[in-house]
């Protein structure tokens, strides 16, 4: 697949209205409108609103600056981060996406969220909804399949439409005016139905001025292993529906992941505190700790060092794109008691001459600073 800015003609370091300004130039170039029947730059239109649609978007540009295309993944008309790509969208929804680019979009059904279409009827849009939704940690490292309720606009039951009476159902009306140069013939959507071609008939009661009500309905919203908070997913089609023959919306998705009592994570990573007695610390012992998919056992070796970093390869995060799990990074706390019994004291106090009491570091043990640099390269 290419590369979305060298598609566009733009470097990364491009701004936002840099990137607008390159999407626009290459829209017009391979309009459909200006290249009938030509496939080619059909594609190429497609693959214009594919890139602008991620890079003009800094939570997706920023994510595809990182992994490229590995960031999509897709599936069941719900995409991570809105990356599934254009391969399953019509013409129609492209232009409903970008209306404002074309500076379309106005009259008729007021209030949705844009219109799409060309040369002719346009598609009104109904908005996009957001929601968030709260995972634990455990979660968010296994994928849930969530059901929430969604209060949206739909067709009212009975509602009927009828081809408009202005643009006798084209979306159009044509204006012809005598200028100096002679007859001129103008085309611009229908002010009446705002280029859909269609307008109310009959309403029943409750239904608003364009023949939808509000109701309620359960979404079932599957959301992949790996999420973190401020991340997004897009339900398609479970936003408002639209009037007519238009197009739903969508439903975004606002991913939080709350915060654990006893793991703490950093990217792909976790980290896990774990406090030792001193017995156990010289002696030795196994451990029991926590991590996202249930509980293991450790070993913990005799004379281990407080600040050691045990690691548990795989036991972190799963990659959102697939590419295995990260680590759970055990941090050994050596627990020193506060309070001592007298007898207690008398011991320690006959270990301060006992050299196997004395700190000998060896040349292999690392200082924190040299473990901390180990533990992020």
């Amino acid at each position: 697949m290419a590369d979305f800015y060298d598609i566009l003609g733009i470097s990364k370091g491009a701004s936002t209205a840099e990137i607008k300004k390159a999407y626009r130039k290459k829209a017009i170039e391979f309009h459909p409108d200006k290249n009938p029947g030509d496939e080619t730059a059909e594609a190429n239109f497609k693959k214009a609103a594919e890139a602008y649609e991620t890079l003009s978007d800094p939570q997706k540009k920023a994510r595809y600056d990182q992994l490229g295309h590995q960031a999509y993944t897709s599936g069941g008309g719900q995409g991570f981060g809105g990356g599934g790509g254009f391969g399953g969208m019509d013409m129609d929804d492209i232009f409903s996406q970008f209306g404002d680019i074309f500076g379309g979009g106005g009259g008729g059904f007021s209030g949705f969220g844009g219109f799409g279409g060309r040369g002719g009827q346009r598609r009104v849009k109904g908005k996009d909804l957001r929601i968030r939704v709260s995972l634990t940690l455990e979660e968010a490292a296994n994928g849930v399949e969530k059901k929430v309720k969604v209060k949206r606009k739909k067709q009212a039951p009975g509602v009927t439409y009828k081809t408009c009476t202005t643009c006798n159902g084209s979306g159009q009306v044509t204006k012809i005016q005598n200028t100096i140069l002679g007859r001129m013939q103008t085309s611009a959507p229908c002010n009446v139905c705002g280029g859909a071609g269609q307008m109310i008939d009959s309403k029943p009661a409750g239904a608003d001025a364009q023949g939808l009500i509000v109701d309620e309905e359960t979404v079932s919203i599957k959301i992949p292993a790996g999420v973190e908070s401020d991340m997004r997913l897009k339900v398609g089609g479970k936003g408002n529906e639209a009037p007519g023959n238009g197009i739903s919306g969508d439903l975004l998705v606002d991913i939080e992941v709350k915060p654990h009592d006893e793991l703490q994570r950093e990217g792909n990573n976790l980290h896990y505190d774990l406090y030792v007695s001193v017995p156990d610390a010289v002696l030795g012992t196994t451990k029991e700790i926590k991590t996202v998919t249930g509980k293991v056992r450790i070993p913990i070796e005799a004379g281990i060092q407080s600040g050691k970093i045990l690691r548990l390869r795989g036991k972190g995060m799963p990659s959102l794109n697939g590419y295995g799990n990260g680590d759970l990074l055990v941090h050994v706390n050596v627990w020193t008691p506060r309070t001592l019994t007298k007898e207690q004291k008398e011991f320690f106090e006959s270990m301060k001459t006992d050299s196997s009491f004395e700190p000998a570091p060896e040349k292999g043990d690392k200082s924190f600073f040299e473990k901390v640099k180990d533990m992020f390269s």
